[in-house]
Formats: C-alpha cells, sequence, structure tokens
C-alpha cells in the first residue's frame, strides 16, 4: 500500500467486517437504532491517522476511545480492560483495539502482547502500527520490538520510513484476508477477467483499483546493500542515537523528556538555573518557568533549523514544547549528529540571554 494512514483504514474496515451481524458493509451505519455504536480503542500517543480513519468510516471521533500510558508513554493495558468493561455497560460495541510499536512522538512501543490477551478475552479485532519501528526487528537483537505482533489480527510498516526505500511504500499484512476482502471486494462487469480465478486482484483488498509496483523499490535497496548492510546502518543510528541522549543527560542546560529505544530522541534545553528553580518554587512559579522553556525550545528549534545545517522537528509531552532529533537518513553520519549538538548548545545560550525575562534571572 502506499501508506500507514491508508493500511490502518483498511484495517479498521475490516475490524468492522468481522461484525457481519451488523450488516454494515450493506446497510450502512446511519440512521440504524438497532446498531449499537462502535468502540475502537488506542493509546494517547496513537498517530493521528487511527482517528482520521474513524471519521472516514463513520465511526466519529466519539467513536475513540483514547487510552492513558505510564511514564515511558505505552498504552496501559489495565486501563484498556477496564474502558471497556464500562463501554460495555454503558451500551457501546467494542470492536477493535490499535497498538503502535513506535509511537510518532517518542517511538515508544505498547505492550502488544498483553493487549492481544485483552483482545482474545473481548473478542476484539488487534492492529499493529509499526510503521516506524517494525524495521527495526531486522535487528536481532531489536526482535523483542514485534513480540505479541504474531497474535495481531493486521500489522503495517514502513519501509519508506527506515528501510531508506523512496517514498511511498507501506507493508500491510491481515491474519484474514478473508475478512479484508469481504470489506472491500465490488466486481462490476467491466472489471472481470478470464484470469480471476487463478490471479489474486489486489483491488479487492483495498479503496485503490490501480497500484504502482512499490515493492521493486524495497527490492532494489535489499538487492543493493543486502540484509547485513541494512542492518549496519541501523545500527549505527540507534548507536548514535544513544550517544546523543547522552550528551542531553549529561548537560546541566539540558534534558530528555523520555526514552530513547531506537533513533528518535525527545529533549528541550532546559537552563541549569531554572532547574533549580522549577524543583523548589510554588505552583504559579513554576508555570511561569514552563512558559518560558515552551518559548525558549520553540526559537531554538527555529534557530537551528534556520541554519540550514540541521532539521529537527517537535512535539508536546505532558504539556511541554519538545524537540525531537530522528536520525533516519542513509547518509547521516556521526558527523552529522556531532554538529547538531554542537548547534543546539550555542543556540540555546545565545537565545537564553535574550529571552531570559528579568524576574527569572
Amino acid at each position: 500500500m502506499d501508506t500507514a494512514s491508508v493500511a490502518s483504514l483498511c484495517a479498521i474496515a475490516a475490524a468492522r467486517q468481522a461484525l457481519p451481524e451488523l450488516n454494515i458493509r450493506e446497510q450502512g451505519l446511519a440512521g440504524r437504532n438497532e446498531v449499537p455504536r462502535l468502540r475502537l480503542y488506542t493509546s494517547e500517543q496513537a498517530h493521528s491517522s487511527i482517528e482520521k480513519a474513524a471519521i472516514v468510516l463513520g465511526l466519529g471521533q466519539a467513536g475513540v476511545r483514547k487510552i492513558p500510558v505510564d511514564t515511558a508513554f505505552r498504552l496501559r493495558p489495565e486501563s484498556l480492560a477496564a474502558a471497556i468493561e464500562e463501554d460495555l455497560k454503558d451500551g457501546w460495541k467494542p470492536f477493535c483495539a490499535v497498538a503502535t510499536v513506535g509511537t510518532t512522538s517518542t517511538t515508544s512501543v505498547d505492550p502488544v502482547a498483553a493487549m492481544a490477551d485483552i483482545c482474545d478475552q473481548y473478542k476484539l479485532w488487534l492492529h499493529v502500527d509499526a510503521a516506524y519501528a517494525g524495521s527495526a526487528a531486522i535487528l536481532p537483537e531489536q526482535r523483542q520490538v514485534l513480540a505479541g505482533c504474531e497474535r495481531a489480527d493486521s500489522l503495517v510498516f514502513n519501509p519508506h520510513k527506515w528501510l531508506f526505500t523512496p517514498f511511498d511504500f507501506s507493508a500491510f499484512y491481515c491474519r484474514r484476508p478473508e475478512v479484508l476482502r469481504a470489506a472491500f471486494s465490488l466486481v462490476p462487469e467491466y472489471l472481470r477477467t478470464p484470469e480471476d480465478a487463478e490471479a489474486r486482484n489486489y483491488m479487492d483488498y483495498g479503496i485503490q483499483l490501480g497500484r504502482r509496483f512499490r515493492a521493486l523499490k524495497l527490492w532494489f535497496v535489499l538487492r543493493y546493500f543486502g540484509a547485513e548492510g541494512v542492518r549496519e546502518r541501523l545500527r549505527q543510528h540507534i548507536a548514535w542515537a544513544q550517544e546523543f541522549a547522552g550528551w542531553v543527560d549529561e548537560h546541566p542546560d539540558f534534558e530528555r523528556l523520555a526514552p530513547a529505544p531506537f533513533s528518535v530522541v525527545c529533549f528541550r534545553a532546559r537552563p541549569a538555573a531554572l532547574a533549580e528553580r522549577l524543583a523548589t518554587s510554588w505552583n504559579d512559579a513554576r508555570e511561569e518557568i514552563e512558559r518560558y522553556l515552551d518559548q525558549l525550545n520553540e526559537a531554538l528549534l527555529e534557530a537551528v533549523n534556520a541554519t540550514g545545517e540541521a532539521y529537527l522537528s517537535h512535539t508536546k509531552l505532558n504539556g511541554r514544547f519538545t524537540l525531537r532529533l530522528a536520525i533516519g537518513n542513509l547518509r547521516t553520519t556521526r558527523r552529522h549528529v556531532e554538529r547538531a549538538w554542537q548547534l543546539l548548545q550555542q543556540q540555546a545560550s545565545r537565545i537564553d540571554q535574550k529571552l531570559r525575562p528579568r524576574e527569572l534571572r
């Protein structure tokens, strides 16, 4: 498929089709009082495409229940089970849960095996969005990132994210292809051919009728580098990210805001003097300091990116403006990572001297 967004939409459509007693394909959802409201579960940190899929499929944003995460930004399975029980009492129809292997903001990995246990208990379709971190499983030492995924009903990962494949190409797997086909197959006479009985036609398993030969791009990458060549580069990316995370942890004017299991580091500038005040101040003063730190880091992001030597992105974690350094390009070297760190230190010091209010000095 083209992207994980479309693959996840197809997976959720299949999960809905797995409720044949509701006859949703033929009769739809609108105006049917006999059909209970459907509920989809996913982490607070899940990609926005899951919520978009719910909108497209008629579930609405209210049909998505976002489950709280732990301190490492992983879905809490006990909260998922409690949410399902609560919804059942309130008349909802739980039908699907989405686990994320490598969340967009922090690259956290949800506890897929525990979620699979819950989905088995309540007969929910389990979809795994492994768009980013699924590629890491090519490394023997990272194989555990897919622990429990063998029990999922569907899974997607993106070679165009971290397997050096040109955009766009998503690999979508489905344990129950007959359900996926039942959700999408619609073959008018003008699309029938004498080979229909012999060949699998992928128009029956998704939205698009026509598609490019996307897999050829990945074949070229694997043919050129080989499995070991790809593994070597992924190991380098992870090692450089761990080194960068160490620099952040050791610097008194910076702090890390999330674990860094792969090649993305979430952090922010936080001058040491303000760190001490955060630890000892009352709520109002802490809020003032946090507002300034958001302003400082937003300006720092713009300044570093404006140099043209590095490009960082951002997110918000626990309400804090958070910088993200992501290492994933085929041509990135350790020298680039070092230079990004130099720029961050230089620009953070300059901007803090310029922006910090007098009352915070």
